[in-house]
């Protein structure tokens, strides 16, 4: 619970809102620091593609999905929006997309959740032109004639923008926002500062878009050293099957998930390649599951550790939960490196359970849950490869599939070191361990830019006479 007590000045300037969120936000302090600038400043709708036009969400509408990539479009919802990695999307029938274009991105355009968690942002980067989009988020569409559009994201993300954006949130139970309430929100206009942060966030977007290509061609380079197939992701995280095994195969595990093809016919086709095979556990010198722990808060980061849940791992531009003490103890255990593989180890399997992660960002050298099991390399490279080998089909789907559990399936360090994957030889993993090195060194300075471009708007805001 939070308290804070306002002129009444402020109840009156907000237009006699009663309700907290405006005044609890810091929505208040940045409109009045902003009109305090020595900048001209423009309305958010003066800046838009068609003016009101160019702020807007899909609509509500039934889906129709597919299954064949030929008649689909791949969907972002509001949570994969901040995904870093984009592949295994579902699809949206490209019918339905033809109906309704507002579904459709375009690279460029700020892109807003608006509703449930509001005002998460995103700049629609090369790889999510011409996806499509669900109706809650909102899509902010510059005229590139007017403003530079990585500037206008920088300023609508800053600490300065996100409270004027969720200042304008309605409803008690599932709160949202529509295109009226942020048409009015002012922009200040910084002069030569916009090309150099619009420059920045481009320069971001792209390694973003970079980082993932490469690591799909990373993944198609180990299919290819081993003769396997290609695979896509299935259409069900359990797709249906049925199939007879010996009682000797019964004998470790029951569930039937884990004796089913999804599985196993990774493992048998990794065992009929042209190379040999290891398992995760030969490649790594430790797998870890640390215990759980009292979580301590401190309000004052230069005191704290950055603390990391594993859904923020997933994210573009990952964000800790909050910060533990520093002095905590046992906390070198929670503390992350560019030599760790990151998985986590419960949840549903339609979710992020087995889904492999190479730190970076804020993530390195900072603590993370303990829902996140450790695979530990001896160094960057052999971690490189252990990340592109598991996020591959070959490795996720042998990830799942050792998953254990009915309502909340779970992975152990057991089931994680005995994934089978190929064995290129000391050159062939090193070669595939760099580019996987790569992803996360990409990653990692497209979150240094943006927040740089974010710094330099708001330290222009903040010194300015």
């Amino acid at each position: 619970m939070k308290v804070k007590s306002i002129p009444s000045s402020w109840i009156s300037r907000d237009g006699l809102r009663l309700d907290c969120n405006p005044y609890m936000s810091g929505a208040l302090e940045a409109k009045i620091r902003l009109d305090e600038l020595p900048y001209p400043k423009d309305t958010l709708v003066s800046l838009c593609s068609n003016g009101i036009d160019g702020i807007y969400h899909a609509g509500r509408e039934s889906r129709s999905w597919v299954e064949d990539p030929d008649l689909g479009v791949p969907f972002l919802s509001s949570s994969s929006i901040l995904a870093a990695d984009l592949s295994g999307l579902p699809l949206i029938s490209k019918k339905q997309v033809k109906k309704n274009p507002k579904f459709l991105l375009r690279k460029g355009w700020t892109l807003i959740t608006r509703s449930g968690t509001i005002g998460r942002m995103v700049y629609s980067r090369p790889d999510m032109d011409r996806l499509a989009c669900s109706e809650h988020v909102m899509r902010v569409v510059p005229d590139e004639t007017k403003i530079p559009p990585g500037y206008l994201y920088a300023f609508l993300s800053s600490k300065f923008g996100v409270p004027l954006v969720t200042s304008g949130t309605y409803g008690s139970i599932i709160q949202s926002i529509e295109p009226e309430h942020i048409a009015g929100l002012p922009v200040p206009r910084l002069g030569e500062i916009e090309e150099e942060v619009n420059l920045l966030v481009e320069d971001a977007a792209s390694l973003r878009t970079r980082a993932s290509q490469i690591l799909l061609s990373a993944v198609h380079e180990l299919e290819n050293q081993s003769n396997l197939d290609k695979l896509t992701p299935p259409n069900s995280p359990t797709p249906f099957s049925c199939v007879s095994v010996r009682s000797t195969t019964v004998q470790e595990r029951f569930d039937a998930f884990f004796h089913s093809p999804y599985g196993n016919q990774v493992v048998e086709q990794l065992k009929a390649g042209m190379n040999d095979t290891t398992t995760i556990g030969e490649l790594a010198l430790t797998i870890v599951e640390p215990n759980r722990f009292k979580r301590i808060r401190v309000e004052d980061p230069n005191h704290g550790v950055r603390f990391f849940g594993t859904s923020a791992l997933m994210w573009s531009e990952p964000i800790e939960m909050y910060f533990l003490p520093k002095s905590q103890q046992g906390m070198h255990q929670y503390i992350v490196t560019e030599q760790t593989v990151l998985i986590p180890r419960s949840g549903q399997l339609s979710g992020i359970i087995g889904s492999a992660v190479l730190p970076y960002g804020s993530i390195l050298g900072s603590a993370v849950s303990e829902d996140a099991i450790r695979i530990n390399c001896g160094d960057s490279t052999t971690a490189g490869y252990v990340f592109v080998a598991l996020s591959s089909q070959y490795g996720l789907r042998q990830l799942k599939a050792r998953a254990y559990g009915s309502s909340i399936p779970h992975l152990d360090v057991h089931q994680i070191g005995r994934v089978v994957v190929p064995d290129l030889g000391a050159e062939g993993r090193c070669r595939i361990g760099e580019l996987g090195s790569k992803v996360s060194q990409l990653r990692n300075t497209a979150v240094e830019k943006e927040r740089e471009a974010r710094t330099i708007v708001e330290r222009a805001i903040e010194e300015a006479p």
